[in-house]
């Protein structure tokens, strides 16, 4: 288990400042794969985004408490509510669609003690809803940890499929689910959607409570989206401070150097970028960002 690391106080930290703590976190020295495999179904590698076991392990231990209360709203799988428990959290979940909330609940009763069962909620409803959907724990959640979608398509690889000249990734598995789902939105209606998101967030949250986003910057046509300059945005612009920024290696560290564990997507993607002159590198992190409920709000 990491050590725990208590944040700074929101009140010392001037929002208006660039310049926040910076560490990195090596949470891929296993596989994706081997951290899942004899803990997670199988049916969980069909969803398109989840989060590393060992990357939500380590926000969870780090910035909170056994006993305390942790929120995903965008819960997915259950990655988050999982670890959660199994470090003596009370932790609830909030998905969009049904088939995910009902493999979240099948995931902690996979993984989960049936004491830890019990430490866990999931409810099927839309994260811009926040307020609406969990008003009775308003003002008392001690964490949240959300890994929004990335602003891009987002599918399962058929490599296969591929090869033999079909799409990489079948239209059924893209971006999550059907048209509601925020992982279709771009641009300005992505910023509103997460807008509504962080505003529910801060208004669940404990003064001085503690929010993570887990985000990785993407490329659109040859160009940066730098998806986690515009999470520090919005989450100031809804009432918190930004406290911290963690790298979470995507990759190995071998004889003093990174192995990277791209998908066939990634690979294929950054050749073809290089192959039009883009100077594309594949991509070795995730960006950790906390935030921080003010205390005196």
């Amino acid at each position: 288990m990491a050590t725990r690391h208590p944040a700074p106080p929101c009140e010392q930290t001037d929002p208006s400042r660039d310049l926040v703590p910076l560490t990195v976190w090596p949470c891929s020295q296993t596989s994706a794969q081997y951290q899942r495999a004899g803990r997670y179904l199988p049916a969980s590698t069909a969803h398109p985004g989840k989060m590393l076991p060992d990357l939500a392990r380590r926000i969870i231990a780090a910035y909170s408490h056994p006993g305390e209360y942790v929120l995903d709203p965008m819960c997915g799988i259950g990655t988050t509510l999982i670890e959660a428990a199994a470090l003596g959290r009370r932790a609830v979940g909030v998905e969009l669609e049904d088939r995910w909330a009902r493999l979240a609940v099948a995931n902690c009763e996979q993984v989960l003690t049936v004491e830890q069962q019990h430490l866990v909620e999931v409810h099927t409803a839309d994260a811009r809803r926040l307020s609406a959907v969990l008003h009775d724990v308003a003002g008392t959640v001690d964490l949240i940890v959300v890994s929004p979608p990335y602003g891009c398509a987002a599918g399962v690889i058929d490599k296969p499929g591929w090869i033999a000249g079909h799409r990489m990734c079948p239209p059924d598995t893209l971006n999550y689910g059907g048209p509601a789902n925020l992982g279709h939105a771009r641009g300005n209606a992505y910023a509103q959607a997460m807008t509504e998101i962080y505003t529910g967030c801060y208004q669940l949250l404990k003064p001085g409570g503690l929010l993570v986003t887990v985000t990785k910057n993407t490329r659109r046509k040859g160009r940066l989206f730098d998806l986690a300059g515009l999470t520090v945005t919005l989450c100031q612009q809804a009432g918190f401070g930004y406290l911290q920024h963690v790298v979470a290696l995507l990759a190995a560290v071998r004889d003093g150097a990174l192995a990277a564990r791209p998908s066939f997507w990634q690979l294929t993607q950054t050749r073809a970028a290089i192959s039009r002159g883009e100077p594309a590198h594949l991509t070795a992190h995730e960006d950790v960002l906390l935030f921080a409920k003010s205390s005196s709000r």
